[in-house]
C-alpha cells in the first residue's frame, strides 16, 4: 500500500479506526512513517505512543488485536481511515470502542425498528400497542400476517401504483422483522446466513 501520507511536525498522522464489517469507529490512534510500515508489514495495527515514545502494537499485552484490512487517505493526505477486524474489545478499559460504546452492527432504521418492536413485545401493553396485540395472539398469527401482507405486495407489484406497492413493502418487512423476534432472531442473524452463502 503505497500512498502520500503528510506527517505533521513530530512526524505523526491521527489515525482512525474503523471496524470493517460494522462500520462503527474503534479508536483514534496516531502513527508515524516506522509504525505505518510496520502495520503494513504485519497486517497488525501498530501506532506511535506519544505517552512511552515508542512503537506499540495494538494488542501486544492484551492480544486484542486490530487486524488490518485496509487504509485509506483523506483528501489533504494528513490522517488516515483504517479499516480492521477486532479481536476482543478494542478499548483498554475493555470496553468494544473507546467511546464507551457497543461493537454493534447497525441497520440504520431497520435497527431502531427492532428494538421498537423488542421494547413494545417486553412491555405488553396490547390495548395501546398493535406489536403487542399481534405477539399475544402466537407466533402462527404473526407468521399469517406476514404471508398475507407478502401476497398484498406481490398484488401491487403487478400494478402500476408505486405508491401502494411501497406502502405493502414496508408492511411487508415491518411484520417481517416481528416473526424474525418471535423466532428468536434479529437481522444480523439473516446477515450472517447470507454472507455464508455467498461466494
Amino acid at each position: 500500500m503505497k500512498m502520500e501520507i503528510k506527517y505533521d511536525n513530530n512526524g505523526l498522522v491521527p489515525a482512525i479506526i474503523q471496524d470493517a464489517t460494522t462500520k462503527n469507529v474503534l479508536m483514534l490512534g496516531y502513527m508515524n512513517e516506522e509504525s505505518y510500515q510496520k502495520t503494513i508489514e504485519t497486517k497488525k495495527i501498530t501506532f506511535f505512543s506519544r505517552s512511552k515514545q515508542r512503537l506499540w502494537t495494538k494488542g501486544e499485552e492484551s492480544g486484542n488485536f486490530l487486524n488490518l484490512v485496509d487504509i485509506k487517505n483523506d483528501c489533504d493526505n494528513d490522517s488516515l481511515l483504517i479499516q480492521v477486524n477486532p479481536v476482543g474489545p478494542t478499548c483498554h478499559t475493555g470496553t468494544d470502542t473507546c467511546w464507551k460504546e457497543e461493537n454493534n452492527a447497525s441497520y440504520g432504521f431497520f435497527s431502531t425498528l427492532e428494538d421498537v418492536i423488542a421494547e413494545r413485545v417486553a412491555n405488553k401493553d396490547t390495548t395501546k400497542s398493535y406489536v403487542a396485540s399481534l405477539f399475544s395472539k402466537g407466533i402462527n398469527k404473526v407468521a399469517q400476517k406476514v404471508g398475507e401482507e407478502a401476497v398484498e405486495t406481490v398484488i401491487e407489484a403487478m400494478d402500476n401504483n408505486d405508491e401502494l406497492f411501497l406502502y405493502e413493502s414496508a408492511d411487508l418487512l415491518f411484520h417481517y422483522l416481528m416473526l424474525l423476534q418471535a423466532k428468536g432472531f434479529t437481522l444480523k442473524d439473516i446477515e450472517n446466513e447470507l454472507q455464508s452463502r455467498h461466494k
